[in-house]
């Protein structure tokens, strides 16, 4: 069976120029978070007719960007301690499992490629200096493209089309910066190295570990927001 990435997979539709656009817009808080959407609005600054505008809204709620509230209408999801911890035991659970997957199933030339990708990232000059690490979408985004070595269809459409643009939102608004960037970059690093050792175990528990720590840095960014609003 070939696999196929979502965002290959969708490249088809009609609605794909202002879905991403959006979509960058929300995850990237220029639509802000817990704002309500306003049709007439973003088909004027996106400059798009109705009919694919409300199909890209369909498919951000499906990817859990877009929310509907009995009453109040569509709504952009809130970064929020509880809707972190939620999404981050699915993601720890099924990354761990995508990076066992990947041990097994990843062929050497793409293991290759992400080493080299790392180190396109550690050649930025904000991640040698340990003062932030942001990571595109897609096939720049090392956690993606071990999602995608897994192999598993199933698997794929779970993290790569449905919570992958919720998680980003977190990382990208919620990211890293200070000692937490040079850990996760040496983690990144031990996480390939058990993948290319085949052992999937390891490969499992380091990736389960490395989510958690991510989760813990994002959870006391948001209790200081708390803290300080």
């Amino acid at each position: 069976m070939q696999i196929v990435s979502p965002l290959e997979r969708s490249a088809i539709t009609s609605s794909d120029r202002v879905l991403f656009e959006i979509q960058r817009a929300i995850v990237e808080g220029d639509i802000a978070a817990g704002c309500k959407i306003s049709e007439p609005e973003l088909a004027r600054r996106f400059n798009v007719s109705r009919a694919p505008l409300r199909e890209a809204l369909a498919r951000l709620e499906r990817c859990h960007l877009i929310e509907r509230i009995p009453n109040a209408g569509a709504r952009v999801v809130t970064l929020s301690l509880e809707g972190l911890i939620s999404l981050y035991q699915i993601r720890e659970e099924l990354e761990g499992l995508a990076c066992r997957l990947a041990a097994e199933q990843m062929p050497d030339n793409e293991i290759d490629e992400l080493r080299q990708l790392l180190d396109k990232h550690l050649q930025t000059q904000r991640v040698r200096e340990g003062e932030s690490y942001y990571q595109e979408a897609g096939d720049l985004d090392f956690h993606y493209r071990i999602i995608l070595g897994s192999k598993n269809q199933y698997l794929i459409n779970m993290l790569c089309d449905e919570l992958y643009y919720l998680v980003r939102m977190y990382r990208v608004q919620m990211g890293m910066n200070g000692p937490r960037v040079s850990r996760a970059f040496d983690e990144h690093k031990a996480i390939i190295n058990a993948i290319a050792n085949r052992d999937g175990e390891l490969a499992d528990l380091l990736m389960r570990r490395h989510i958690g720590a991510s989760r813990k840095n994002i959870e006391l960014r948001l209790q200081t927001e708390k803290e300080t609003s």
